[in-house]
């Protein structure tokens, strides 16, 4: 029998904190920091968070122009 490897599947294009710490390659504590000094945006839906993906792309290409800064 062959072991199946489970990634997330990004087909929406509001991100959850799981969806997007797999996606930038995180820990979902990474993300929670960056929320909390505002490095990072998102929108708070009921008590959970959620990001756009193509917000988040373009917030990658503009760290990758200015030179992300810790």
């Amino acid at each position: 029998m062959k072991k199946s490897t489970r990634k997330t599947r990004i087909t929406s294009s509001l991100l959850t904190i799981e969806e997007l710490a797999d996606y930038l390659g995180l820990k979902k504590q990474t993300i929670y920091n960056w929320l909390h000094s505002r490095k990072i945006s998102g929108i708070k839906i009921g008590k959970v968070w959620r990001f756009d993906k193509n917000d988040i792309d373009t917030w990658i290409k503009e760290c990758k122009l200015k030179g992300f800064k810790r």
